[in-house]
């Protein structure tokens, strides 16, 4: 029996969203990749592989992606929202947001489900065009493009820079003018809807980095109402239309129902002021996934239905054609298709005054943390785990499972209730690591980045290699 067993199930650490598990070896399907199992010895599988073949081969920690979970998640919202608004505007066009996670394989999965593809670098770029990616089919973000990253663009042939500042769209019409080409954008607009969502990724209030605001002040026209001015006269601009995101991890439709109000009636503003009608509106991403047994996320054909109905209706209402719809799902599509999986290394358990009492806490430490998981400590995000190994019948023991690093705030998961008889060399699984974690890991502690091996039809390979530590060294100039 383990040394860290507690006697209290329900321990008085724990926050009230947290229920103690009738089974630990229960699984969400929401929260999970489609295909994940526990083999007939209660091991965790993917696809029929058991994680002590994934570790064996591949080492810990690694993140574990069903390729079968992302292509069926990108199919689902092509097709939802490509029979939604196809009645309205003839279909939608869907940019999977590459900032989520992005490798050449992964982009050349989004080429084959028929998604097109949004940038945000001209690293991301370069890699859109090693995947064989056409121009066309590509978006360019940011806030503070280079020259070289606008130049690149408008080499490859981009379907649209999204264009976030006065001071940008000059510098893309000038760039544009030296090539003699005319850059197709669209405007991005802040329409001031708060998001429910953590601050660092609301993206549509006033006070932040991105997009033109739509507000006026004094009387004078908005930055959007001078940027459609600036794009409209401009020889070579070509003002396709206007763009909105309005945060990431995003539950309830309602604001990209009034986004999208706010955006068609400015569309129907510019008609009125200019005689010009603008063929597109893109309505970002954002929508969330199932992070642990709270989260509730809508399905693709919901989201779909509920946002059609407001633009139909909305157009309607104004007088103007349905423009083209894009949106930019990213973590919807990538997010769940993963988990990492870790062995646990140290554990200990600490007493915590919790009013006239004292309570436990175990701490779960494993081989992995904020290097390949930055989420938590970023913007407190909230993931659960499972003993994924074995099975066990042991009580669950209030759990923080902590990464390796020499941070305090190196937490994994704040709060799990895993089994009591947990030992050093089970392997854990975090699952929802899909978007948003490699991407954002580093070297920090000179820590190798894990591999991402990607799983489908009970067949694994690597995508991405992990790093090893003469990988570290290869741009050190002083050995």
């Amino acid at each position: 029996m383990s040394t860290y067993q507690t006697t209290q199930l329900e321990s008085p650490l724990a926050p009230e969203w947290l229920a103690v598990p009738d089974d630990g070896n229960h699984l969400n399907p929401t929260v999970w990749p489609q295909g994940t199992s526990r083999t007939e010895g209660g091991e965790l599988a993917l696809s029929g592989l058991r994680v002590s073949e994934l570790a064996d081969r591949f080492g810990t920690p690694a993140y574990i992606l069903s390729e079968d979970h992302f292509r069926s998640r990108a199919r689902a919202f092509r097709d939802a929202f490509t029979a939604a608004f196809e009645p309205l505007c003839g279909g939608v066009d869907v940019y999977y947001a590459g900032k989520s996670f992005l490798c050449v394989e992964v982009a050349k999965w989004v080429k084959e489900e028929g998604l097109r593809l949004d940038t945000c670098s001209g690293g991301e770029l370069a890699l859109a065009a090693r995947a064989g990616i056409d121009g066309s089919e590509l978006g360019l973000h940011g806030n503070n493009k280079s020259d070289a990253e606008i130049d690149r663009a408008l080499d490859m042939g981009v379907g649209r820079i999204v264009v976030d500042s006065l001071h940008e769209l000059e510098r893309v019409g000038d760039i544009a003018r030296m090539k003699r080409l005319r850059a197709p954008i669209l405007l991005r607009l802040t329409p001031g809807v708060h998001a429910e969502t953590h601050d660092y990724i609301a993206t549509a209030h006033e006070d932040q980095k991105f997009g033109l605001s739509m507000a006026q002040v004094h009387g004078e026209p908005s930055p959007a109402d001078k940027a459609v001015s600036v794009a409209l006269g401009h020889p070579s601009l070509e003002l396709l239309g206007v763009h909105c995101h309005i945060g990431s991890q995003i539950f309830s439709p309602d604001g990209f129902a009034l986004a999208a109000e706010k955006l068609l009636t400015f569309i129907a503003a510019v008609r009125d002021a200019h005689g010009v009608s603008l063929e597109e509106l893109d309505l970002g991403g954002g929508y969330g996934i199932a992070y642990t047994d709270l989260d509730d996320p809508k399905e693709p054909t919901e989201l779909a239905t509920a946002m059609a109905d407001v633009v139909g209706t909305t157009c309607e209402r104004l007088g103007i054609g349905v423009p083209r719809i894009s949106i930019e799902p990213g973590r919807a599509i990538v997010g769940s298709s993963t988990f990492t999986l870790y062995a646990v290394g140290t554990l200990k358990t600490i007493h915590v005054q919790q009013g006239g009492d004292v309570a436990e806490r175990r701490y779960v430490s494993v081989d992995g943390g904020m290097s390949d998981n930055p989420r938590p400590v970023l913007y407190g995000a909230t993931y659960t785990a499972t003993l994924a190994s074995r099975p066990s019948g042991a009580p669950p023991v209030l759990s923080r499972v902590v990464g390796k690093h020499c941070e305090s705030g190196d937490i994994v998961v704040k709060d799990a209730y895993l089994p009591a008889d947990l030992a050093t060399g089970d392997l854990l699984a975090v699952p929802g690591t899909g978007a948003y974690c490699w991407v954002l890991g580093s070297n920090y502690n000179y820590t190798p980045r894990p591999p991402v091996v990607a799983v489908s039809q009970g067949k694994a390979r690597l995508i991405l290699r992990g790093e090893t530590e003469e990988d570290l060294f290869q741009r050190d100039v002083s050995w």
